[in-house]
């Protein structure tokens, strides 16, 4: 059977542990080799604690140090901004477990703790992150309050509760401070930071395998409510980047030959109107419905529209934005093209994917039996549709001509190989062509919203035809039509399809599932709007709408605060005058008891003057311990900080006493 540890020991495991909590979600962000490297000295200190043996001295600690440094700069490049800054702090506070000898280090360690778990909020501010900062925060302050106690300490336990009754306190005030101080224009967690670990979603080139990565996330991108019918599932094409540039192996946006030119534009569809909240992404794209007809202005943000009809704003997009938006399903975009424009969408690489090239060209045919471009498209459908395609988010590694590996080899890839294929075949064949990046469909909730997120990203292509412009052609559709008529799980394999259900990234998971999801989906929503997106103009609406309030209900509010927190300070109060009754009542006893012996106390004695001089009355020797030890108790409560639960253990040891000093 283990023997119980020391408390020092004790309270330097419950240090190592809260410090192991406030890493754990760094893992998730640092590198591999760097997360181990944190971890071991935090298992090194636990062992040596437990092991009673020496900490290692500064000649060793220092190499590591040294070490650890110079490889967080060979993997971030810099030591300094954010990400790197983060990696410092974590390697820093885990070397700090192996040199903690006093108080003074204690103190060091967790205010460094929480220096780090604040740095938490870079990476991630839901729910569950906030719940588990609060668990860290407690586990922290106890361990704080543990190194705090002298010879008695209270049980871990009533320590949390002490803990507990302190949050309990605190956590009111910082919420009316969070809604009342003034606010800054965006938190601090949500500052900008150089690299593309600022960003996230769709980035702006497009190569095999860039959409299949964001197939498993679940993170939302944005949240539309729509004040008219939302159109069906197969037309909900959120529009994001046109790519135009080809170089064999990726796309690219490039640059637009209509650019400045004010794009040709009818409108003959139904309007949807809708608005949207943006979730923060680093990136300067504002999403809409394929195609958009007006989009509200940002304020302090303002966008430009591309000839391509692109949206981007003029400053990354850090925090949630509103802004409401129209789109017709029905248009016609640059119904004219000039022929040098056109050329600009027929151009390909030299030397790449030859097989491909000569396979268009032949089936399209010249001269005579040339096929118009619609029947070029069609055919070119109906191979993907007979041939042994496959809608996979593992496809197989492809070679130099990658087009022509999928189309003739592998026959197996996501939206963004369809709709890459798709596209160098109609350059092939004359058409001009480009390729389009967004997000298609979305989760549709029972009160008329919908939910878009990164799983939901999607490719396609549009070819130009005289007289109609530029029409959306979806080749993915040809080979998994269910994927737009559905959503991404409906068109993958079981397999795959029911892991994503597992994990909750589509609908179609039962009723009861579904309910729990949509829950918590409003709970999310909520969290986001109250507490994320709570920007200082919504400060300011909240604090004029208090204003307005009558002087009744202000008055009314008023006195009921004042009267919780009178109760609040009653029960206190009393709690303390009980405790300290108590205590004076066992005293005033063991007094009475003494005095009916012959040993009254004077007026001016204290307990000690008292002990010393009843140590000199003749009485039995357990009766002389017990006197000793009850009038050393009492004066350790009455004198010194004890807490309630101290006292509380303390009393019932003076009644015991009490009985062994007659």
């Amino acid at each position: 059977m283990m023997r119980p540890l020391p408390r020092e020991k004790a309270d330097l495991l419950l240090l190592l542990l809260a410090a192991a909590m406030v890493l754990a979600p760094h893992a998730l962000h640092l590198p591999a080799w760097l997360s181990a490297a944190v971890a071991a000295p935090l298992l090194w200190r636990a062992a040596i604690t437990v092991r009673g043996q020496r900490q290692p001295p500064l000649r060793v600690l220092l190499p590591l140090a040294l070490l650890g440094i110079a490889g967080i700069h060979a993997s971030y490049g810099t030591l300094l901004g954010r990400d790197p800054g983060v990696a410092m702090l974590a390697l820093l506070l885990s070397l700090k477990s192996l040199e903690m000898h006093g108080r003074r280090d204690i103190f060091v360690f967790v205010f460094l703790s929480f220096f780090l778990l604040l740095a938490g909020f870079f990476h991630a501010q839901g729910i569950a992150a906030a719940v588990w900062m609060l668990a860290t925060v407690a586990m922290l302050l106890a361990g704080l309050l543990s190194s705090q106690y002298g010879a008695v300490q209270a049980p871990l336990w009533q320590r949390l509760r002490l803990l507990g009754q302190m949050l309990a306190i605190v956590i009111p005030l910082s919420v009316l401070l969070f809604f009342a101080v003034p606010r800054m224009s965006s938190p601090l967690w949500g500052a900008s930071h150089a690299g593309e670990q600022a960003r996230t979603g769709l980035s702006d080139s497009m190569s095999p395998g860039a959409i299949a990565s964001l197939a498993l996330s679940s993170e939302a991108v944005l949240k539309a409510r729509f004040s008219t019918p939302v159109p069906p599932q197969d037309q909900l094409y959120w529009r994001g980047l046109v790519l135009n540039d080809y170089d064999g192996s990726s796309w690219t946006r490039g640059t637009d030959p209509a650019a400045g030119a004010t794009p040709g534009i009818v409108l003959d569809g139904a309007r949807t109107d809708y608005a949207v909240t943006l979730q923060p992404s680093g990136q300067r794209r504002i999403l809409a419905l394929d195609l958009p007809r007006s989009i509200e202005r940002l304020a302090g943000n303002p966008y430009l529209v591309s000839a391509a009809l692109e949206v981007s704003t003029v400053r990354p997009i850090d925090a949630p934005v509103r802004y409401r938006a129209s789109s017709s399903m029905g248009y016609q975009l640059q119904a004219t093209l000039p022929a040098a424009q056109q050329q600009r969408w027929r151009q390909l690489p030299a030397g790449f994917n030859p097989r491909s090239l000569a396979w268009a060209r032949q089936l399209r045919g010249s001269g005579a039996t040339q096929l118009p471009p619609e029947a070029a498209i069609a055919a070119v459908l109906a191979f993907f549709r007979q041939a042994p395609f496959r809608y996979t988010l593992q496809p197989p590694l492809l070679g130099r001509d990658d087009v022509d590996d999928f189309l003739f080899r592998t026959q197996a890839g996501f939206c963004e190989h369809y709709a890459g294929s798709f596209t160098v075949l109609m350059r092939a064949m004359g058409i001009p062509a480009r390729v389009v990046t967004g997000y298609q469909g979305g989760e549709r909730h029972a009160d008329g919203s919908l939910t878009l997120r990164q799983s939901d990203a999607h490719a396609w292509s549009e070819v130009w035809l005289a007289g109609r412009g530029w029409v959306r052609i979806d080749p993915t559709s040809a080979v998994a039509p269910l994927r737009t008529e559905r959503n991404l799980a409906a068109a993958l394999p079981p397999a795959v399809a029911g892991w994503r259900t597992l994990i909750g990234l589509d609908g179609d998971s039962g009723g009861t599932v579904d309910a729990w999801r949509s829950q918590w989906q409003r709970v999310e929503q909520g969290w986001k709007s109250w507490v994320l997106d709570y920007t200082p103009q919504r400060q300011r609406d909240a604090l004029a709408a208090a204003r307005s309030l009558s002087p009744t209900t202000v008055a009314l509010a008023c006195g009921v605060l004042a009267a919780l927190a009178a109760l609040a300070g009653w029960l206190v109060h009393r709690r303390h005058a009980e405790s300290g009754d108590a205590l004076e009542t066992l005293y005033a006893q063991f007094c009475r008891q003494q005095a009916r012996r012959g040993c009254s106390r004077a007026p001016h004695e204290g307990p000690h003057s008292y002990a010393a001089r009843l140590a000199t009355v003749t009485a039995r020797p357990e009766a002389h311990a017990a006197m000793a030890r009850f009038l050393a108790i009492y004066a350790a409560m009455k004198y010194g900080n004890a807490s309630l639960d101290e006292q509380t253990r303390a009393q019932h040891t003076l009644r015991r006493l009490l009985t062994q000093c007659r």
